[in-house]
């Protein structure tokens, strides 16, 4: 388990260098070994403007190596004022031949998911999301809950075809078989989507650890009524692990709480903060530091 930046709580930044918006956001990170594995495959990064999960595969530290790699290599975006698709292609193409070279000869080779998100350099406030396999990028907006990411899977394959329904995608003797990773030896193919960046809003980024063990109403159901970022992340990887946490279980949460004079007043007052505080703020356009923690 490889995990690159920190925690951040109500830190307001820049949007884009050459624009005067500003945004408020709170993000969290938590993982854990689960209840079955050894040794704990899945790294995560939270750096602005990035924020990725990737969950390794492959024999004994294979897919820990192949998720490290991932990681490390898109740590090297936190600070940056803009962060385009060809800068993850690039370093996502990097990360395959780190995984080659650490890994070594493998029986079943080294790859890793990653999903993720990073500011879009878009006139108009969005993230772009990006993701290769089955960990996913989920919003929660206004009692809604939107799976963003399309899983690169057998039985997705499978469900969109209408072959067989999400019900029996559940317990298909597939269901843990990708389609697409990083690593083995192959280009890396992320999908891109764009999202918009709506003050309210909370994003989760997440492992297959996670979605194995909850449900969408689950899911939807804790993030609901976890006050902050930090509290949202913990208790959604604590409730994977007590379900049976048959797999490592990552998860990112990032709260939007302002973008421009756009306000999101509920989050403001369940925290406890006093409106007037938020008048004339600081604005951090510092880069973000990004420690390291194996």
């Amino acid at each position: 388990m490889t995990v690159r930046g920190e925690n951040g709580s109500r830190r307001r930044l820049r949007y884009r260098p050459d624009s005067e918006l500003e945004i408020e956001l709170s993000w969290a990170g938590a993982t854990d070994v689960g209840r079955r594995r050894e040794t704990n495959q899945d790294s995560y990064v939270t750096a602005p403007p990035i924020f990725a999960v990737a969950d390794g595969m492959g024999g004994h530290s294979a897919g820990e190596v192949a998720s490290a790699a991932v990681v490390r290599r898109l740590a090297e975006l936190g600070g940056n004022e803009t962060v385009l698709e060809t800068d993850i292609d690039s370093l996502l193409s990097d990360a395959v031949d780190d995984i080659e070279l650490d890994a070594g000869e493998t029986e079943l080779g080294a790859g890793t998911t990653v999903t993720g998100v990073c500011l879009s350099t878009s006139e108009a406030p969005s993230w772009t999301v990006f993701n290769i396999g089955d960990s996913r990028v989920y919003q929660y907006f206004k009692g809604a809950l939107s799976q963003i990411t399309v899983d690169h899977s057998v039985v997705q394959h499978l469900i969109d075809t209408g072959a067989i329904t999400e019900e029996e995608a559940e317990t298909h003797p597939h269901a843990n078989v990708i389609t697409r990773a990083v690593g083995f030896n192959e280009a890396p193919i992320p999908d891109y989507t764009s999202l918009a960046l709506i003050a309210g809003q909370r994003l989760l980024i997440c492992s297959d650890g996670l979605t194995k063990e909850l449900t969408d109403i689950g899911i939807q159901h804790f993030l609901a009524t976890q006050p902050t970022a930090e509290a949202a992340a913990r208790t959604l990887v604590q409730q994977a692990v007590e379900n049976a946490g048959r797999d490592n279980v990552t998860a990112i949460v990032i709260d939007v709480h302002a973008v421009g004079d756009v306000i999101d007043t509920g989050s403001v007052e369940s925290a406890g903060i006093d409106l007037a505080e938020l008048e004339d703020p600081e604005v951090d356009t510092e880069p973000v530091r990004v420690p390291t923690a194996e």
